[in-house]
């Protein structure tokens, strides 16, 4: 079985469930991929479901999120200025141990503060049902950038989408690596 489809009793500890961003999605997911790149819902899970989704996933351990099934990890960052611990509830999918994560805020003109901060303090933890640990993330550059972003907009066009949105601003690509 390849590792990206490993179930969580044989993911090694420290790491983040995989995902990848290419196995054929169910309709559950489709549904929700859809409903995610309307307007109304990218707003809610930019100003709202970042707020409700750390409360809600840390204390069912994973099992609910505004997101039902889409993967969802818990970035937790330390702010560029404020220094304070912040988490942040992100779509994700994985390439082999790596993490990607995708600075879209829902297409926003600016970048999200956890892209600034994560710039600012690379060392952070990530979590999700069945799995985390530390990590370092780094800005994904030149082909590996492309390459990834291929893959996101496979696994969720709204992607695109939030391009379009953003204007000039080009949408960055994090990837944290285990930090073992």
């Amino acid at each position: 079985m390849p590792a990206e489809m490993d179930s969580p009793k044989e993911q090694r500890e420290g790491r983040v469930r995989p995902f990848d961003p290419t196995r054929p999605k169910g309709p559950l997911l489709s549904a929700l991929a859809w409903a995610a790149r309307q307007k109304p819902m990218t707003w809610y899970l930019v100003h709202i479901g970042n707020r409700v989704d750390p409360v809600l996933m840390r204390a069912t351990g994973g099992r609910v999120k505004s997101t039902f099934s889409a993967p969802t990890v818990l970035l937790t960052h330390t702010g560029a200025r404020s220094g304070a611990e912040h988490t942040t509830p992100l779509s994700y999918f994985t390439q082999g141990d790596d993490v990607v994560l995708i600075a879209s805020r829902g297409g926003s003109l600016r970048h999200p503060a956890w892209y600034h901060n994560v710039r600012a303090n690379p060392e952070v933890q990530l979590c999700t049902r069945g799995g985390g640990g530390s990590y370092r993330a780094r800005e994904a550059e030149g082909d590996e950038r492309e390459r990834l972003w291929e893959l996101a907009t496979t696994y969720y066009p709204g992607f695109d989408t939030y391009q379009e949105r953003a204007g000039d601003r080009r949408i960055p690509v994090i990837v944290c690596s285990p930090a073992d």
